[in-house]
């Protein structure tokens, strides 16, 4: 796919885009909302370039967060699902365990990193973060792979291949379509838990803290100037994601799919 074929097909999206963000700025002076309802789209626009230094800096620090605990949860996540596919037993037992991490609320989480790490490490962030990654990268790794065929099994044995080979030359490429799927979802919400971490204690020229302290003195303008530059990273993130998906797994149906399209 051309890069001006890329362009056209993303001109809907970006078309609904700006047309929401008419409405809602027609709207909210249609009915002269207040400010701490919801800002106009303007008003954010504003002070996104009014606050740019700050922003930027806090948003870069937080992100840099999200991005450590991916990287921690993610590696853990696959090494444990390595572990869960080779041997049955671990599997039975780990799994049940990975759900009831999974289902620890992250408002409970953060000040309980706080209280381990003190509110300025950043270690508490990459453990927030991290369990909250964990889960979907271990389960759909772990899905992809148990996902083998009989068939494909048996031919592997055919050619004498030993476990490493099998795992190498045919586990992990199977499981490497779940295992991007899984990043797709875990890089948007490894943003979303370095924020709500830092919304319960950490250094100021943080996003989670930048937020908390507009919001509490009324500027909901720069408020949402903040969120919407998160929403930026989590976008990016996501992008990144699709990038490697493209140049690591040339082979796969899908990638050849979007290309020919």
């Amino acid at each position: 796919m051309t890069a001006r074929a890329r362009l056209v097909g993303a001109l809907p999206a970006l078309a609904l885009f700006v047309g929401a963000l008419v409405a809602v700025e027609v709207a909210l002076r249609a009915t002269g909302a207040e400010s701490f309802i919801l800002p106009r789209p303007t008003d954010v626009a504003r002070a996104v370039v009014a606050e740019w230094p700050s922003l930027v800096s806090a948003g870069l620090a937080t992100l840099a967060g999200a991005v450590s605990g991916l990287l921690v949860g993610g590696v853990l996540a696959v090494v444990a699902a390595a572990a869960c596919a080779r041997w049955t037993a671990l599997r039975r037992g780990a799994l049940p365990l990975a759900v009831a991490v999974n289902s620890m609320p992250i408002i409970v989480l953060a000040p309980v990193a706080n209280a381990w790490f003190g509110l300025l490490s950043p270690f508490g962030t990459v453990l927030v973060v991290g369990v909250l990654v964990f889960f979907p990268v271990m389960v759909n790794v772990l899905r992809g792979l148990l996902s083998t065929t009989p068939s494909q099994r048996e031919l592997m044995a055919s050619y004498a291949s030993d476990r490493r080979s099998t795992l190498q030359r045919l586990q992990v490429p199977t499981a490497l379509p779940f295992l991007f799927s899984a990043l797709k979802v875990a890089a948007p919400l490894s943003l979303i838990g370095a924020i709500v971490k830092e919304y319960f204690g950490g250094p100021q020229d943080r996003l989670g803290q930048y937020i908390t302290t507009k919001a509490a003195l009324f500027q909901f303008a720069e408020a949402w100037a903040a969120i919407v530059l998160a929403s930026v990273f989590g976008i990016g993130l996501y992008l990144l994601v699709a990038l490697l998906e493209r140049r690591l797994m040339p082979w796969h149906v899908s990638v050849r799919a979007a290309r020919t399209a």
